[in-house]
């Protein structure tokens, strides 16, 4: 936790070769929808965290994605006053994130929720790149807005490649 009580953590986008997006369904949640993501351990730089919650979340390994990009800074958000827990120390009112922008080098069948960690997603699928701006949850929507958007250039060049490749 930082001094203004933002917790560090991972945003993770896996990018298909079309330049498609893993958008993974929340356990337990009908339209609960988001992007990987997970916390920094105390003692861990950004991109070790990455890859653990990317195996724990998704069950894919550093071999089976190449990393494209990652976000300059720190973009954060805050949590609904509902969501703070008043009684934990420190308190947390939010999250700031690095993001990385992964390409799955892996078959997608290397997707999965049974790593030995109690799952946090229950199904995934690809999507286009833009569709989590207007189905994540409201308070995360700035976050993600502006994570995409500094990633963007990577992704429409892996999505111009594809376009070439399968145009030969």
């Amino acid at each position: 936790m930082d001094s203004e009580g933002f917790r560090p953590n991972v945003g993770i986008i896996v990018l298909n070769a079309r330049g498609q997006a893993l958008w993974a369904r929340r356990v337990g949640g009908k339209d609960a929808w988001q992007f990987p993501q997970g916390g920094i351990n105390p003692g861990e730089t950004p991109e070790q965290a990455l890859y653990r919650e990317l195996y724990e979340e998704i069950g894919l390994t550093r071999d089976q994605v190449s990393m494209i990009a990652c976000t300059r800074g720190w973009l954060r958000y805050r949590l609904p006053q509902r969501l703070i827990r008043r009684r934990s120390e420190p308190l947390c009112i939010g999250q700031k994130q690095k993001w990385f922008l992964l390409k799955l080098e892996a078959r997608e069948s290397s997707i999965s929720f049974e790593n030995g960690y109690k799952p946090e997603f229950d199904h995934w699928r690809w999507v286009s790149y833009w569709h989590p701006l207007s189905k994540v949850v409201t308070f995360k929507r700035e976050v993600y807005r502006r994570a995409l958007t500094e990633l963007a250039p990577q992704q429409i060049q892996l999505e111009r490649r594809w376009l070439r490749d399968i145009g030969e």
